[in-house]
């Protein structure tokens, strides 16, 4: 029989499944809604979302980038437990999730929601259905789309606990975003350069420095030329190109650019 699409949303909005899943069971039950309630319920589908209101506070993150090296994908998908994230089922899919967001490119984290799968569903559904099998609540926290006329490359920390892509404005440069998404994953700068940095946040700090030094017994003349370079070590502990290069502590992150411009950087940490 055919099935309605309200139908469909009713027994999605009473249970919390997957579309996939409540157009079979409304079938199976040939379009009762409490007997395909309770089909639903002995598959156990209706479990994820019992679990709404959970906190997922483990989980991992995966990057990649596209044959150019000019765009880069990242996202990051949580769940309950590390015991969890460490399965095999959880690891498979999120691998195969970076790779269908590779070939679909979704510019926004409701696209990559959106996704159709070759077996039918979305990957929405089958976050959903995997929820229900594993136990815990899953959800895709947070995704970015990274584009550049130059390069993009990335970097993924340890177990995927932290992720990094970086675009770079010179073609043929992937080698040299890679060296520097390493950098940001290890000193997570908040700006690239001094100029990102808002006056009112450096005015803040001079007040504070300033008070500090009134405290130790400072003049206010010589507190003026102090606070240029404690401005100077703020600068190098916030901003990416004033930071000393993590390989090579004789070097800043600016030497090892040279004449190419970090364009903007994404970092993920769990």
């Amino acid at each position: 029989m055919e099935i309605s699409l309200e139908k469909i949303k009713q027994l999605r909005e009473k249970s919390g499944a997957g579309m996939a899943d409540c157009k079979n069971a409304l079938t199976e039950a040939e379009g009762d809604l409490e007997k395909a309630m309770e089909i639903l319920r002995k598959k156990g589908i209706t479990k994820a979302a019992k679990r709404s209101d959970r906190e997922t506070t483990e989980g991992l993150v995966k990057i990649a980038t596209n044959e150019d090296s000019n765009e880069g994908y990242i996202f990051q998908i949580n769940a309950e437990t590390d015991f969890v994230v460490r399965s095999e089922q959880f690891q498979n899919f999120a691998e195969r999730l970076i790779q269908l967001v590779k070939a679909a490119r979704p510019a926004t984290k409701e696209e990559l929601l959106a996704i159709a799968l070759e077996e039918g569903g979305t990957i929405s559904e089958a976050l959903e259905n995997l929820s229900s099998v594993v136990g815990e609540k899953l959800e895709i926290k947070q995704y970015d789309m990274l584009t550049s006329g130059g390069s993009v490359a990335g970097y993924i920390h340890g177990a995927g606990n932290i992720g990094v892509l970086v675009a770079i404005d010179k073609p043929g440069s992937a080698e040299l975003a890679r060296e520097i998404a390493m950098q940001v994953a290890a000193v997570n700068p908040r700006y690239i350069s001094p100029e990102e940095v808002t006056e009112e946040e450096i005015a803040k700090e001079k007040e504070i420095y300033a008070e500090q030094l009134s405290k130790e017994g400072k003049p206010a003349e010589m507190i003026e030329k102090i606070l240029a370079g404690k401005i100077n070590k703020y600068f190098e502990e916030i901003c990416l190109t004033k930071q000393e290069f993590i390989k090579d502590d004789s070097k800043k992150i600016c030497d090892v650019l040279g004449d190419a411009k970090v364009e903007k950087f994404i970092r993920y940490s769990l």
